[in-house]
């Protein structure tokens, strides 16, 4: 049903036909769910061959997986251009520290890009740091001056496209390929977007993160994370996850499979309606600036159009001269919107956001921006229809200022 067919095939085609090509698939549309912790040999001669291959499709221990996720590795791998296989993880988080240990060693160096997802952040300055790796952060944006960053000790680079919660986008090409250069590893959190949007590896990096928590789980219901790269680093990513006892649920991975083959209609729904939540707020006088890369006009949307071919439904905006108080207010005053961490989900949410402590070198407000335009409010956008979430936001808007 699947295999190399499928790198011929569209993208929402594939996301319909990778995974299956199984035994299973002759019989049933999905694979079944392997709960099994022991796997077993025939005898003692199989047992001992068996031990030979560490390469998925091959039974040995239940910590190894079984066909679930096997095949929801090989969908993943399908749909990242270059990648040799893909990781599994017990979240996104754990996809990313894995990743940075199974490139980085004591001694060693790491960039993190300053706009990244506060808990990449909380890894260079936590377990990395205690495990002997140094960090430095560096303003993803000014490529002019990357290569500055680098000491003869640096090994790896951790970029986010776009940054967590203030949405800037990077020429993410022209810094993997001065890390290239460099002698390091560049690694990129690719949930925004995921491969259907932005093919990581194809634009120069070397592993590919996702968490599939996100828009590939798609129900709010599952912890799961994934990293795919090319031959080299696929190894070391497979031995880092095996040596840390990393392991999957077959149920948290027929999920993110069922969730897969809806994903490319889910964000085409959700990157639409963003898009008219962002103009909407946009001729907002209340609203100073709009966070959204896919709205024309805004910060980084050259980039994005020339690197992505989709986007999500995460957009975030800053409120214009209100404080924490006022917008407390209107967060609280919404209704279709949850007010809850994650996204990717069927359901809206929103969150308020402050950046000043989660930033070391890139300035908050941005330079160009007013005083009082810090207070920030990050949307995820569902599957609800736009002109309801639109209403919503409205009257909320209109009960922030009545307090």
């Amino acid at each position: 049903m699947a295999g190399n067919r499928d790198k011929d095939l569209r993208a929402g085609t594939r996301l319909v036909t990778t995974g299956r090509s199984g035994s299973f698939s002759a019989h049933v549309v999905n694979p079944p769910v392997w709960r099994a912790s022991t796997h077993l040999y025939a005898d003692c001669a199989s047992l001992r061959e068996g031990q030979k291959s560490n390469d998925d499709g091959h039974f040995f221990y239940g910590r190894r997986g079984a066909p679930t996720q096997w095949a929801l590795s090989d969908a993943l791998t399908e749909l990242e251009p270059g990648a040799a296989a893909t990781v599994l993880y017990p979240s996104g988080l754990a996809a990313i520290v894995a990743a940075l240990m199974a490139v980085l060693k004591p001694g060693d160096v790491l960039l993190v890009a300053d706009n990244a997802y506060e808990p990449t952040r909380n890894t260079a300055m936590g377990i990395l740091k205690r495990y002997g790796v140094q960090h430095r952060f560096f303003d993803p944006l000014d490529v002019d001056g990357f290569a500055a960053a680098f000491c003869e000790n640096t090994k790896a680079v951790m970029l986010e496209n776009p940054g967590s919660l203030s949405m800037e986008v990077c020429d993410v090409p022209a810094l993997a390929r001065i890390a290239r250069e460099k002698g390091a590893v560049s690694l990129v959190d690719n949930t925004w977007a995921t491969s259907l949007g932005f093919t990581a590896l194809a634009h120069g990096c070397d592993i590919a993160i996702t968490a599939l928590t996100k828009h590939v789980g798609g129900h709010s219901d599952l912890m799961l994370g994934a990293a795919s790269a090319g031959e080299r680093w696929y190894r070391k990513l497979r031995m880092t996850a095996q040596q840390l006892g990393h392991v999957v649920s077959p149920d948290d991975a027929a999920l993110a499979l069922r969730g897969l083959r809806t994903m490319g209609v889910r964000l085409e729904r959700e990157t639409a309606t963003a898009l008219a939540l962002a103009q909407w707020l946009d001729a907002r006088d209340d609203v100073a600036h709009v966070l959204c890369p896919m709205l024309p006009g805004a910060p980084g949307h050259d980039l994005w159009k020339r690197d992505f071919t989709g986007g999500c439904g995460l957009l975030s905006f800053v409120l214009k001269d209100r404080d924490d108080a006022a917008r407390c207010r209107l967060v609280d005053a919404l209704d279709l919107f949850g007010i809850g961490y994650s996204w990717g989900g069927f359901e809206s949410l929103a969150i308020p956001f402050d950046i000043p402590p989660i930033r070391s070198t890139m300035p908050w407000p941005k330079d160009g921006w007013g005083v009082g335009e810090s207070c920030g409010i990050r949307l995820s956008i569902g599957l609800e229809d736009a002109s309801d979430l639109i209403a919503d936001l409205d009257q909320a808007f209109a009960a922030m200022d009545k307090g």
